[in-house]
Parts: C-alpha cells; sequence; structure tokens
C-alpha cells in the first residue's frame, strides 16, 4: 500500500515539474527558424564550406600515416629469409617471431 502511494507521490510531483519547465521556455532558446539567416556572421554556406577545407585537410594526414615506417620491421615466420649478406654486413629484412631467431649462417629464421 505504501508503495503504491510512493509511486502516486512521485507521478505527481514528475507531472508538476515537468508543466513548470514548459511554461519557462522562451522563443530565445529555440533555434533560428531561416536555414541561411546569419549564425556568429558566417552563413550556412560559408561554414560548410570551412567543414569541407577542414575534412579535405584531416584525409591527407590520414594517408600519411599508413604509409610505411622507417623505425618498422616487419615479422617473419619460421623458414623465411630474415637478414640479407651485404659483405662483411648482415642487414635485417624483418623481425623473426617470438620464440624464434635469426640464424646468421643460413640467414633464415629457425
Amino acid at each position: 500500500m505504501e508503495s503504491v502511494r510512493a509511486v502516486v507521490y512521485l507521478s505527481v510531483c514528475l507531472s508538476v515539474l515537468t508543466s513548470l519547465c514548459q511554461g519557462q521556455r522562451s522563443a530565445d532558446s529555440q533555434l533560428p527558424s531561416a536555414p541561411d539567416e546569419p549564425v556568429l556572421g558566417l552563413t550556412t554556406r560559408d561554414l560548410a564550406e570551412a567543414l569541407q577545407g577542414f575534412l579535405d585537410e584531416a584525409d591527407s594526414r590520414a594517408g600519411l600515416s599508413v604509409e610505411k615506417k622507417a623505425s618498422v620491421i616487419p615479422r617473419c615466420d619460421v623458414g623465411e629469409r630474415c637478414a640479407m649478406k651485404h659483405g662483411p654486413r648482415i642487414g635485417r629484412l624483418c623481425d623473426c617471431l617470438r620464440g624464434t631467431a635469426c640464424n646468421t649462417f643460413f640467414l633464415r629464421c629457425y
């Protein structure tokens, strides 16, 4: 019985609060009705062009991050060639997987 009374009391309070909040709305808080009306001195077309320019710049920057970086060495599987001999030096082609190593004689992961 008390839970029903609490639910009724809560619903009455919420309905009164809702009606009070709707009464305090003003025309200033609503969005402008005209789509080409200037906002902060800029029209919708100017804002759209600025956004398009920003997105184009972001796309061009994203393409650079996809390119291969010089400091990243790719992984190679067991049995694949992992190094190359350049005279007295051995250069790395790829990094062997965890638990394997590059054999400097055969130049392959084992």
